[in-house]
């Protein structure tokens, strides 16, 4: 599908935002692997410069068998829920259980495992996973895996962000694009920030990602509520680039710490450190609050930030949560790349055209 059509479907969502009143807005791209992309027009443009579809809780064996089943989808982004157990040293990956795995990761060591073995391993095991089947899929668009720290970091049990980069380290490698990456200019020199890099556009194309990984880290649930927790995920993560940064080692984080929960204006003056403030570049929120006319989503596009907009079946008219019609789910997708998202979230996990599409974003 050429350009010119994308940019008229977009005029198409921007019409009925404006008051057409029951307008459908369906519309297809056609691409390979039988699921609707747009490789070929969006592979030239900056990673900030494009909106794709990401996939909620991944991990979940009620969604997927196997891991390697939520990435044959296409999708742009896998999520995984994340708990410290600071008595075993270990990164467990489940919804509920603190202290235990419960998930469709196999610990694949090559291609032929993917789709066979026990699961419900750690947190490495699917990283491996993820490392083994895209080895398998050479070319594969760059891929954002999505970390909830359910109860934030137990530092003080030896839980901390440098054991969390040190476990992607070992098990994804020179797959991560880094935070340091981000930073690095074409002549080799060096932005003072994320927020200096990505404001001068400093993200490579998608094809320069391809077959990368991009981490981002956001405060779970149970760490938000928990009254006797002062120092969040997203903070801490921010204090230890700015940590890595002041020593020279900024190139060992493998993490992009994500600003959570929408709201208007810069939300980054939330926090009181203003020094740390230009460590987030990635902004992640409910897609309806973003959307409910509150909230000038175009800032985020102008600086180049990326913008993950979760539950995108809430945006008004709601859809099905887990099933929506293929055109429905298309149309919302190419909604929320209007509405400069980078990511548009959802529970779709059998429509695997929608999963694969990719759209210039705004």
């Amino acid at each position: 599908m050429t350009v010119r059509l994308i940019r008229r479907a977009s005029l198409r969502i921007r019409a009925a935002l404006l008051g057409a009143s029951t307008l459908c807005l369906a519309f297809t791209v056609a691409g390979a692997g039988g699921g609707a992309a747009s490789a070929a027009d969006t592979d030239s443009l900056p990673f900030s410069g494009t909106t794709g579809s990401g996939l909620h809780n991944t991990y979940d064996p009620s969604e997927f068998s196997y891991l390697a089943q939520s990435l044959d989808t296409g999708t742009s982004m896998i999520e995984l829920d994340v708990w410290d157990d600071f008595v075993t040293k270990e990164w467990k990956v489940s919804h509920s259980n603190p202290l235990g795995n419960s998930n469709n990761c196999v610990n694949a060591s090559s291609a032929a495992d993917l789709y066979t073995g026990g699961a419900n391993k750690d947190l490495e095991s699917c990283l491996d996973d993820v490392r083994v089947w895209l080895g398998a899929h050479p070319g594969h668009g760059p891929l954002i895996i999505k970390l909830e720290m359910k109860a934030g970091f137990q530092t003080t049990y030896g839980m901390s962000p440098a054991k969390l980069d040190q476990s992607i380290t070992d098990h994804l490698g020179s797959l991560v694009y880094k935070p340091s990456d981000l930073l690095t200019k074409s002549d080799g020199s060096k932005y003072a920030s994320l927020d200096a890099a990505a404001s001068a556009g400093n993200w490579p194309t998608r094809q320069q990602l391809a077959g990368k990984v991009l981490l981002e880290v956001i405060p779970g649930t149970v760490e938000e509520s928990n009254p006797t927790d002062s120092l969040w995920t997203d903070q801490e993560y921010a204090d230890y680039l700015a940590g890595l940064q002041s020593q020279g080692k900024l190139s060992q984080a493998n993490i992009f710490p994500a600003v959570h929960n929408a709201a208007a204006g810069d939300p980054r003056t939330r926090y009181s450190d203003a020094s740390i403030r230009p460590w987030f570049v990635v902004f992640d929120g409910d897609a309806a609050t973003y959307l409910n006319g509150s909230i000038d989503t175009s800032w985020y596009d102008t600086h180049h930030y990326l913008l993950i907009m979760t539950d995108a079946q809430n945006v008004p008219p709601t859809l099905d949560d887990t099933a929506p019609t293929a055109a429905d789910a298309q149309a919302r997708v190419a909604q929320l790349a209007a509405a400069h998202a980078s990511i548009a979230s959802n529970d779709w996990t059998g429509l695997t055209g929608v999963q694969s599409t990719v759209l210039p974003r705004g």
